[in-house]
């Protein structure tokens, strides 16, 4: 869906070029859920406005379907963003008009719709975000979360075949973030929908992306599955955001004991509600101590992490690691 290859953006700031993407190369598969995660400053929000060029790229290419859109002139270049809807951090509705008014507006933009056709089409679109009976109301008599699914209508109101979410649960609480990210995976099902969201939340990423690259300083440091890049990070800015979500501040030094190895299990699928600590206990006679742990899911998939301490006054830790990766558990060796 969305090809990129040495992407550079740069700003004049006192005369000086400051860059904000540097060789940014990117793959962002049709119809999945892709996912951009940095810390504050990284460059995801301008990278994400390179799509539909609301911020132009100094160099590199960008392709949609096939597109080079760095090269369209105005008039092609306007009909492109029809087919790319965005939903915007801060909302971005037009107070003065009602909720069914801000959903049917681009639709009177893009032109072609008889108002017959528009009023069908804001009827289905409020139904599908579970707003038809607000559809008279003004945005300043909706809550934050109601506002998202507006906004969320408003950007598939002319049917794109691209959805861009520039921090879209950033000033929601938890609850009515999950409740906004379940209407953009059932919106990614339901139409098809390639969705694209940057985020500084590992949660957001961990729920209903399909695939995550990591960005820090206007570069992509990692990408991949989403299990694989939350599970076994290699770049330190990936380990730091997956430790800070984990709240992963075990003295893994400290607390060391002699004769004794500390390893990091990972299970994922089925295998993370199997007694597979017991049976290695019961098959190698080793003594292993749990430290830190959790069972959670990454959309939907199960997984568990254990960090664990083995002991080893007579070399058991061998033994208890062939048994590990013969039971295909991820087995990280920390010292």
């Amino acid at each position: 869906m969305i090809h990129i290859e040495h992407l550079h953006k740069s700003y004049q700031v006192g005369g000086k070029a400051v860059s904000a993407l540097r060789d940014v190369n990117l793959h962002i598969p049709k119809g999945k859920i892709f996912g951009i995660i940095g810390r504050s400053g990284a460059g995801k929000s301008t990278l994400l406005r390179t799509f539909n060029l609301l911020e132009r790229p100094t160099g590199g290419s960008v392709r949609i379907d096939g597109t080079d859109i760095t090269t369209l002139g105005k008039t092609e270049l306007d009909r492109l963003r029809q087919r790319i809807g965005m939903v915007f951090q801060n909302f971005s509705l037009l107070s003065s008009k009602t909720v069914g008014a801000n959903v049917e507006f681009p639709l009177k933009l893009a032109g072609g719709h008889s108002a017959e056709e528009r009023r069908r089409r804001v009827d289905e679109l409020l139904e599908l975000v579970g707003l038809s009976e607000h559809k008279d109301k003004y945005p300043a008599q909706l809550s934050g979360g109601q506002k998202q699914r507006v906004g969320i209508a408003r950007a598939i109101a002319n049917a794109p075949q691209l959805l861009l979410c520039d921090e879209a649960t950033s000033a929601l609480d938890p609850e009515t973030t999950q409740s906004i990210l379940a209407l953009l995976a059932e919106i990614n099902v339901r139409l098809g929908l390639t969705i694209v969201l940057i985020t500084h939340e590992m949660q957001v990423i961990r729920s209903i992306c399909d695939r995550v690259a990591v960005i820090d300083a206007g570069q992509i440091v990692e990408t991949g599955e989403v299990a694989d890049v939350f599970l076994h990070p290699k770049h330190p800015v990936t380990r730091s955001l997956v430790a800070e979500y984990m709240h992963d501040d075990f003295d893994v030094a400290r607390v060391k004991t002699a004769d004794s190895r500390r390893l990091r299990l990972t299970y994922v699928g089925d295998a993370a509600y199997q007694p597979i600590l017991t049976r290695v206990v019961e098959e190698t006679r080793a003594s292993i101590t749990i430290l830190q742990g959790a069972v959670s899911r990454i959309k939907g998939k199960p997984y568990g992490q254990l960090l664990v301490e083995v002991g080893d006054e007579n070399g058991e830790a061998a033994a208890v690691l062939d048994l590990f990766r013969r039971l295909d558990v991820h087995c990280e060796v920390l010292n």
